[in-house]
Protein backbone atom coordinates (compact mmCIF):
# COMPACT_ATOMS: atom_id res chain seq x y z
CA UNK A 1 0.00 0.00 0.00
CA UNK A 2 0.87 3.82 -0.27
CA UNK A 3 1.72 5.19 2.68
CA UNK A 4 3.54 9.35 3.97
CA UNK A 5 6.42 8.62 5.37
CA UNK A 6 8.90 10.25 7.50
CA UNK A 7 12.23 9.63 8.61
CA UNK A 8 14.02 12.28 9.71
CA UNK A 9 12.46 15.83 11.58
CA UNK A 10 12.73 18.52 9.29
CA UNK A 11 9.98 20.84 7.26
CA UNK A 12 7.18 19.30 4.78
CA UNK A 13 9.65 18.00 2.28
CA UNK A 14 11.03 15.67 4.51
CA UNK A 15 7.39 13.50 3.83
CA UNK A 16 7.83 11.22 0.88
CA UNK A 17 5.29 9.13 -0.56
CA UNK A 18 6.31 5.49 -0.55
CA UNK A 19 5.09 1.65 -0.54
CA UNK A 20 5.07 0.11 2.73
CA UNK A 21 3.76 -3.26 3.54
CA UNK A 22 0.15 -4.29 3.71
CA UNK A 23 -0.94 -4.34 7.68
CA UNK A 24 -3.41 -7.11 8.42
CA UNK A 25 -6.22 -7.44 10.98
CA UNK A 26 -5.27 -9.32 13.80
CA UNK A 27 -7.31 -10.91 16.69
CA UNK A 28 -9.42 -7.84 18.22
CA UNK A 29 -8.50 -5.70 15.25
CA UNK A 30 -10.55 -4.32 12.51
CA UNK A 31 -8.65 -2.90 8.84
CA UNK A 32 -9.91 -0.19 7.84
CA UNK A 33 -9.10 1.67 3.70
CA UNK A 34 -8.63 5.26 4.69
CA UNK A 35 -10.77 7.74 3.05
CA UNK A 36 -10.09 11.02 4.71
CA UNK A 37 -7.54 11.60 7.64
CA UNK A 38 -6.28 15.14 9.04
CA UNK A 39 -3.07 16.39 9.15
CA UNK A 40 -3.23 17.99 12.62
CA UNK A 41 -1.15 20.77 14.27
CA UNK A 42 0.32 17.77 16.02
CA UNK A 43 1.30 15.64 13.37
CA UNK A 44 3.30 18.79 12.09
CA UNK A 45 4.79 18.99 15.80
CA UNK A 46 5.84 15.33 15.49
CA UNK A 47 7.48 15.88 11.67
CA UNK A 48 8.76 18.96 12.75
CA UNK A 49 10.01 18.28 16.28
CA UNK A 50 8.05 21.39 17.37
CA UNK A 51 7.73 20.72 20.70
CA UNK A 52 6.73 22.74 23.09
CA UNK A 53 9.37 24.60 25.52
CA UNK A 54 11.00 21.79 27.85
CA UNK A 55 9.02 19.07 26.18
CA UNK A 56 12.32 18.18 23.16
CA UNK A 57 14.04 15.89 25.36
CA UNK A 58 11.48 13.77 26.66
CA UNK A 59 9.65 13.98 23.22
CA UNK A 60 12.35 12.97 21.07
CA UNK A 61 12.95 9.58 23.74
CA UNK A 62 8.78 9.54 22.95
CA UNK A 63 8.94 9.65 19.67
CA UNK A 64 12.39 8.95 18.12
CA UNK A 65 15.68 10.40 18.67
CA UNK A 66 16.62 11.90 14.64
CA UNK A 67 13.34 11.33 13.97
CA UNK A 68 9.97 9.54 14.67
CA UNK A 69 9.68 5.82 15.38
CA UNK A 70 6.61 5.60 13.23
CA UNK A 71 7.29 6.77 10.66
CA UNK A 72 3.75 7.27 9.21
CA UNK A 73 2.06 9.96 10.78
CA UNK A 74 -1.59 10.43 11.66
CA UNK A 75 -3.59 9.46 14.33
CA UNK A 76 -7.45 10.31 13.54
CA UNK A 77 -8.91 8.49 10.47
CA UNK A 78 -12.38 7.86 8.70
CA UNK A 79 -12.84 4.87 5.68
CA UNK A 80 -14.68 1.74 4.73
CA UNK A 81 -14.00 -1.79 6.75
CA UNK A 82 -11.75 -3.53 4.56
CA UNK A 83 -11.55 -6.60 6.93
CA UNK A 84 -11.72 -7.74 10.51
CA UNK A 85 -9.69 -9.96 12.41
CA UNK A 86 -10.55 -12.87 15.13
CA UNK A 87 -12.94 -12.08 17.88
CA UNK A 88 -14.51 -8.41 16.10
CA UNK A 89 -18.68 -8.80 15.83
CA UNK A 90 -20.14 -5.47 14.59
CA UNK A 91 -18.02 -3.98 11.84
CA UNK A 92 -19.26 -5.90 8.45
CA UNK A 93 -16.67 -5.16 5.46
CA UNK A 94 -17.98 -1.93 3.48
CA UNK A 95 -18.99 -0.05 6.56
CA UNK A 96 -18.07 3.13 7.35
CA UNK A 97 -16.22 3.94 10.80
CA UNK A 98 -13.78 6.55 12.23
CA UNK A 99 -11.58 6.47 15.24
CA UNK A 100 -8.30 7.50 17.00
CA UNK A 101 -5.29 5.34 17.12
CA UNK A 102 -3.19 7.24 20.18
CA UNK A 103 0.63 6.89 19.66
CA UNK A 104 0.33 4.23 16.96
CA UNK A 105 -0.43 6.83 14.77
CA UNK A 106 -0.48 4.98 11.30
CA UNK A 107 -3.93 6.88 9.76
CA UNK A 108 -1.64 8.91 6.95
CA UNK A 109 -1.83 5.76 4.60
CA UNK A 110 -4.23 3.81 2.39
CA UNK A 111 -4.70 1.56 4.83
CA UNK A 112 -4.79 0.85 8.61
CA UNK A 113 -4.75 -1.45 11.65
CA UNK A 114 -7.10 -0.16 14.81
CA UNK A 115 -8.22 -2.19 17.33
CA UNK A 116 -12.23 -2.97 17.19
CA UNK A 117 -13.04 -0.71 20.97
CA UNK A 118 -11.04 2.73 18.71
CA UNK A 119 -13.42 2.65 16.42
CA UNK A 120 -17.09 3.51 15.70
CA UNK A 121 -19.85 3.13 12.93
CA UNK A 122 -20.42 6.89 10.94
CA UNK A 123 -23.93 7.92 11.32
CA UNK A 124 -26.06 8.12 8.04
CA UNK A 125 -25.21 11.66 6.64
CA UNK A 126 -22.31 12.34 7.93
CA UNK A 127 -18.91 12.34 5.41
CA UNK A 128 -15.95 10.35 5.85
CA UNK A 129 -14.32 14.18 5.72
CA UNK A 130 -16.52 15.24 8.39
CA UNK A 131 -15.93 12.66 10.70
CA UNK A 132 -12.05 12.27 9.92
CA UNK A 133 -11.92 15.87 10.80
CA UNK A 134 -14.02 15.85 13.61
CA UNK A 135 -12.00 14.07 16.07
CA UNK A 136 -9.26 15.29 16.76
CA UNK A 137 -10.64 18.97 17.60
CA UNK A 138 -13.70 17.69 18.96
CA UNK A 139 -12.96 15.25 21.32
CA UNK A 140 -10.09 17.72 22.82
CA UNK A 141 -12.65 19.98 23.12
CA UNK A 142 -14.68 18.46 24.37
CA UNK A 143 -13.16 16.42 27.35
CA UNK A 144 -11.91 20.32 28.28
CA UNK A 145 -15.11 22.45 28.31
CA UNK A 146 -17.33 19.59 29.25
CA UNK A 147 -15.29 17.36 31.78
CA UNK A 148 -12.56 19.83 32.84
CA UNK A 149 -14.14 23.08 33.04
CA UNK A 150 -17.68 21.83 33.92
CA UNK A 151 -19.17 24.73 30.94
CA UNK A 152 -23.37 25.37 31.82
CA UNK A 153 -25.38 28.05 31.22
CA UNK A 154 -24.47 31.91 31.59
CA UNK A 155 -20.98 31.06 32.41
CA UNK A 156 -18.59 33.09 30.18
CA UNK A 157 -15.92 31.42 28.25
CA UNK A 158 -12.73 32.72 25.77
CA UNK A 159 -11.50 30.64 23.44
CA UNK A 160 -8.32 31.36 22.17
CA UNK A 161 -7.02 30.54 18.44
CA UNK A 162 -10.96 30.06 17.84
CA UNK A 163 -10.64 29.57 13.95
CA UNK A 164 -8.59 26.49 14.07
CA UNK A 165 -9.48 22.56 14.70
CA UNK A 166 -9.78 22.44 18.69
CA UNK A 167 -11.43 26.56 18.47
CA UNK A 168 -13.80 25.74 15.83
CA UNK A 169 -15.38 22.75 18.21
CA UNK A 170 -14.68 24.48 21.39
CA UNK A 171 -16.81 28.00 20.24
CA UNK A 172 -19.65 24.88 19.41
CA UNK A 173 -19.75 23.01 22.31
CA UNK A 174 -19.62 25.92 24.64
CA UNK A 175 -22.83 27.82 22.97
CA UNK A 176 -23.99 23.90 23.17
CA UNK A 177 -23.83 23.96 26.77
CA UNK A 178 -25.26 27.16 27.20
CA UNK A 179 -22.34 29.51 27.60
CA UNK A 180 -21.26 33.04 26.28
CA UNK A 181 -18.65 32.91 24.04
CA UNK A 182 -15.50 35.06 23.27
CA UNK A 183 -13.62 34.37 20.35
CA UNK A 184 -10.06 35.13 19.87
CA UNK A 185 -9.04 35.14 15.81
CA UNK A 186 -8.01 37.06 13.48
CA UNK A 187 -10.46 39.74 11.97
CA UNK A 188 -10.34 37.67 8.50
CA UNK A 189 -11.75 34.85 10.75
CA UNK A 190 -14.27 36.85 12.69
CA UNK A 191 -17.03 35.69 10.63
CA UNK A 192 -16.63 32.49 10.51
CA UNK A 193 -16.71 32.31 14.55
CA UNK A 194 -19.79 34.35 14.27
CA UNK A 195 -21.31 32.01 11.97
CA UNK A 196 -20.47 29.01 14.62
CA UNK A 197 -21.67 30.85 17.72
CA UNK A 198 -19.58 32.98 19.46
CA UNK A 199 -21.20 36.10 20.68
CA UNK A 200 -18.05 38.77 20.74
CA UNK A 201 -14.62 38.51 18.49
CA UNK A 202 -11.37 39.57 19.77
CA UNK A 203 -9.33 40.36 16.89
CA UNK A 204 -5.41 39.32 17.79
CA UNK A 205 -3.79 41.29 15.26
CA UNK A 206 -5.46 44.48 16.94
CA UNK A 207 -3.99 44.16 20.05
CA UNK A 208 -5.82 41.05 21.26
CA UNK A 209 -6.10 39.84 24.43
CA UNK A 210 -3.12 42.65 25.94
CA UNK A 211 -5.44 45.40 25.18
CA UNK A 212 -8.94 43.75 27.25
CA UNK A 213 -10.35 44.22 30.61
CA UNK A 214 -12.48 41.40 30.28
CA UNK A 215 -12.82 38.58 32.55
CA UNK A 216 -14.38 35.25 31.90
CA UNK A 217 -15.02 31.82 33.48
CA UNK A 218 -13.48 29.67 31.49
CA UNK A 219 -10.48 30.55 29.30
CA UNK A 220 -9.04 27.58 27.01
CA UNK A 221 -6.12 28.63 24.92
CA UNK A 222 -5.80 26.55 21.99
CA UNK A 223 -2.65 28.19 20.56
CA UNK A 224 -0.09 27.89 23.71
CA UNK A 225 0.82 31.64 23.53
CA UNK A 226 -0.81 32.39 27.14
CA UNK A 227 1.01 31.42 30.27
CA UNK A 228 -0.31 30.57 33.74
CA UNK A 229 0.26 34.35 35.02
CA UNK A 230 -1.44 35.60 31.95
CA UNK A 231 -4.03 33.14 31.83
CA UNK A 232 -5.28 33.64 35.03
CA UNK A 233 -5.17 37.77 34.79
CA UNK A 234 -8.51 36.60 32.10
CA UNK A 235 -9.98 34.79 35.05
CA UNK A 236 -13.52 35.94 37.08
CA UNK A 237 -12.90 34.56 40.79
CA UNK A 238 -13.35 31.11 40.60
CA UNK A 239 -12.43 30.14 36.94
CA UNK A 240 -10.82 27.87 35.41
CA UNK A 241 -7.81 28.03 32.85
CA UNK A 242 -7.25 25.56 30.23
CA UNK A 243 -4.12 25.64 28.57
CA UNK A 244 -4.56 22.93 25.50
CA UNK A 245 -0.60 23.87 24.31
CA UNK A 246 1.48 24.29 27.19
CA UNK A 247 5.29 24.52 27.91
CA UNK A 248 6.08 21.80 30.68
CA UNK A 249 6.81 23.87 33.14
CA UNK A 250 3.21 25.41 33.11
CA UNK A 251 2.19 21.53 32.65
CA UNK A 252 3.91 20.61 35.62
CA UNK A 253 2.38 23.29 37.97
CA UNK A 254 -1.17 23.37 36.64
CA UNK A 255 -3.48 22.84 39.62
CA UNK A 256 -6.74 23.66 41.36
CA UNK A 257 -7.52 26.39 38.60
CA UNK A 258 -5.62 25.36 35.90
CA UNK A 259 -6.25 22.42 33.59
CA UNK A 260 -2.73 20.88 30.95
CA UNK A 261 -2.25 18.01 29.46
CA UNK A 262 -3.79 15.98 26.70
CA UNK A 263 -7.14 14.93 26.17
CA UNK A 264 -8.31 10.76 25.93
CA UNK A 265 -9.82 8.75 23.03
CA UNK A 266 -13.32 7.68 23.99
CA UNK A 267 -15.41 6.02 21.83
CA UNK A 268 -18.48 7.17 23.61
CA UNK A 269 -17.17 10.82 23.16
CA UNK A 270 -16.92 10.39 19.38
CA UNK A 271 -20.38 8.71 19.40
CA UNK A 272 -22.15 12.05 20.98
CA UNK A 273 -19.40 14.28 18.61
CA UNK A 274 -20.71 12.12 15.70
CA UNK A 275 -24.74 12.24 16.64
CA UNK A 276 -24.09 16.31 17.09
CA UNK A 277 -22.55 16.61 13.16
CA UNK A 278 -26.04 14.08 12.00
CA UNK A 279 -28.46 16.50 13.92
CA UNK A 280 -27.04 19.38 12.14
CA UNK A 281 -25.71 20.75 15.78
CA UNK A 282 -21.97 21.16 15.38
CA UNK A 283 -20.56 21.54 11.62
CA UNK A 284 -16.86 20.50 11.21
CA UNK A 285 -15.07 23.33 9.34
CA UNK A 286 -12.79 22.11 6.79
CA UNK A 287 -9.87 23.96 4.92
CA UNK A 288 -8.47 22.31 2.45
CA UNK A 289 -8.42 18.80 1.22
CA UNK A 290 -5.45 17.19 -0.65
CA UNK A 291 -4.64 13.49 -2.21
CA UNK A 292 -2.09 11.52 -0.49
CA UNK A 293 0.65 12.94 -3.44
CA UNK A 294 -0.58 16.04 -1.85
CA UNK A 295 0.69 15.42 1.47
CA UNK A 296 3.64 17.94 1.48
CA UNK A 297 1.59 20.64 0.50
CA UNK A 298 -1.19 19.67 3.12
CA UNK A 299 1.96 20.08 5.57
CA UNK A 300 3.16 23.16 4.93
CA UNK A 301 -0.75 24.57 4.76
CA UNK A 302 -0.94 23.62 8.44
CA UNK A 303 3.01 25.24 9.29
CA UNK A 304 1.46 28.38 8.56
CA UNK A 305 -0.55 28.78 11.44
CA UNK A 306 -3.77 30.14 9.48
CA UNK A 307 -5.72 26.98 8.68
CA UNK A 308 -9.26 27.33 9.12
CA UNK A 309 -10.82 24.23 10.64
CA UNK A 310 -9.60 21.23 9.35
CA UNK A 311 -6.91 20.43 6.30
CA UNK A 312 -7.75 16.79 5.21
CA UNK A 313 -5.95 14.11 3.23
CA UNK A 314 -7.47 11.42 1.20
CA UNK A 315 -5.40 8.50 0.79
CA UNK A 316 -7.38 5.95 -1.67
CA UNK A 317 -7.75 9.14 -4.10
CA UNK A 318 -4.28 8.31 -5.27
CA UNK A 319 -5.32 4.51 -5.55
CA UNK A 320 -8.77 5.01 -7.12
CA UNK A 321 -7.11 7.19 -9.98
CA UNK A 322 -5.10 4.68 -10.49
CA UNK A 323 -7.36 2.06 -11.51
CA UNK A 324 -6.34 -0.47 -8.34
Amino acid sequence: MRAAVVDRYGPPEVVTVAEVPRPRAGPGQVLVRVQATPVTAGDARIRGAHFPPGFGPPARLAFGIRGPRRRILGGTFAGLVEAVGDGVDGFPPGVAVCGMTGTKLGTHAELVVVPSDRVTAIPSGVSTDDAAGLLFGGTAALYFLRDKASVAPGRSVLVNGASGAVGTNAVQLAKHYGARVTAVTSGANAGLVTSLGADAVIDHTQGGLATTDQRFDVVLDCVGNLTISSGRRLLNEGGVLVLAVANLWDTVRARRDVVAGSAPERVEDFQLLLGLVASGELTVVHDSAYSLDGIVEAHRRVDTGHKRGNVIVRPCLDAEEQGS
